[in-house]
């Protein structure tokens, strides 16, 4: 009897790099985050600590990349533009109230969190892969509208910016409560009506 043929190198590191992320998906959700361990993580996606030590060099980067397969990532932020301002920017603000108030990716963004707060280069790498192409694709469709008259050409668009995402944020860190759809577009209305032209 002819053995099977052992899969390429790439396909099983692929697959063990897929099960490693998988295993931290499950692990943030099902237990409290001081006994989520690199242990752990391996065990459930039945690899030992030097496989994953291999991509990634702390608890964190692991938990960072997980994340980012959760959230589509920097390349999943793609805002609309039907040329209607109001609602490209309602469909944006409503899909990320809707993300940060889902139980899983709101386990996983205080997760990354806890850790950014001890880790300066975790944090550098959350804002170049996450923050920074997020930011960037809302300039850009705010740079579109000034260019269509919606937006007034003297406006800062990095405070804008802050405007639009600042608020949902702060209430999501702080745990106020109240991110709702309501909430988003009463967010919208307020920084419309401070940007547009008179």
């Amino acid at each position: 009897m002819t053995p099977e043929p052992k899969a390429a190198p790439a396909r099983r590191s692929e697959r063990a790099r897929s099960a490693i992320l998988t295993a931290t998906a499950e692990l943030v959700f099902e237990v409290p985050y001081g006994r989520l361990t690199i242990e752990a993580i391996a065990a459930r996606a039945g690899v030992g600590k030097q496989t994953i030590y291999r991509w990634w060099p702390t608890k964190g980067a692991v938990l960072f990349d997980a994340l980012l397969e959760l959230s589509g990532g920097p390349d999943g932020v793609a805002l609309p533009d039907t040329g209607d301002l109001r609602e490209d920017f309602g469909l944006f603000l409503r899909a990320t109230v809707a993300e940060m108030t889902e139980p899983r990716f709101d386990a996983f963004l205080r997760a990354v969190m806890i850790e950014i707060q001890s880790d300066p280069d975790l944090a550098e790498v959350y804002r170049d892969r996450l923050l920074a192409p997020q930011r960037e694709a809302i300039r850009e469709r705010l740079r579109v509208a000034v260019l269509s008259g919606a937006i007034r050409p003297d406006v800062d668009l990095e405070v804008a910016v802050d405007l639009l995402v600042g608020p949902v944020q702060t209430r999501w860190a702080l745990g106020l409560g109240g991110l709702t759809e309501g909430y988003a577009y009463a967010l919208l209305e307020l920084v419309l009506s401070a940007v547009r032209p008179s």
